[in-house]
């Protein structure tokens, strides 16, 4: 049976793209929505010229009214019926509660090697800190800010004199090709991890 992918943006959405885009053929699954967080949020207009369902729950609406404003993200998640839900530049932290409802269904992508450097800044801080590579994780969301079970990474050497933006340059792509292949594996019910380059 083919699964339902619900996909969580906050920004311009291109791992949404690249999301979207591979859920096409013989995939196990198929995108039926795309939710922001951001009235006017740049991958809004992509996934609508996609064909994909959208949907606006803006944050700054609900205050601090935090329960409030999750429990609107979830009548929207689940109108759309999702089987699973990927989070793909979705710059809000969700509270244990909401992600219990999803538990062993949410996907996250996260731009350092996990479990290295959650949270943010990570290119900055893996150059500071003399790595010699970088690159980027998708997990299994839990409770845990970026702590849940790692289902893929790819690595990115960091070149000498490396900004934090060249080196969020160099490994975006690779994000684009790790999500999509991720989401493969995990919508077939496979959990090992995908290991790129």
């Amino acid at each position: 049976m083919t699964k339902r992918v619900a996909i969580l943006i906050s920004g311009s959405g291109s791992n949404m793209v690249a999301l979207a885009g591979s859920m096409a053929g013989d995939h196990p699954a198929r995108p039926v929505l795309v939710v922001s967080n951001v009235p006017g949020a740049g991958g809004l207009a992509k996934a609508q010229a996609m064909g994909i369902p959208t949907a606006v729950v803006d944050h700054k609406a609900f205050g601090k009214d935090r329960a409030s404003f999750e429990a609107a993200l979830a009548e929207a998640l689940e109108a759309a019926r999702p089987d699973i839900v990927c989070l793909a530049g979705f710059m809000r932290i969700l509270s244990a509660e909401f992600m219990a409802r999803w538990q062993g269904r949410m996907l996250n992508i996260h731009p350092s090697l996990l479990p290295k450097y959650p949270g943010l800044h990570t290119h900055a801080r893996a150059i500071e800190a003399g790595e010699a590579e970088a690159g980027c994780s998708v997990h299994e969301v839990t409770a845990e800010l970026d702590g849940g079970p790692i289902l893929g990474q790819a690595r990115v050497a960091i070149l000498p004199g490396d900004t934090p933006e060249s080196l969020a340059a160099r490994i975006l792509p690779w994000e684009h090709r790790l999500y999509p292949a991720v989401l493969r594996r995990y919508a077939a019910g496979d959990r090992t991890p995908v290991l790129l380059p």
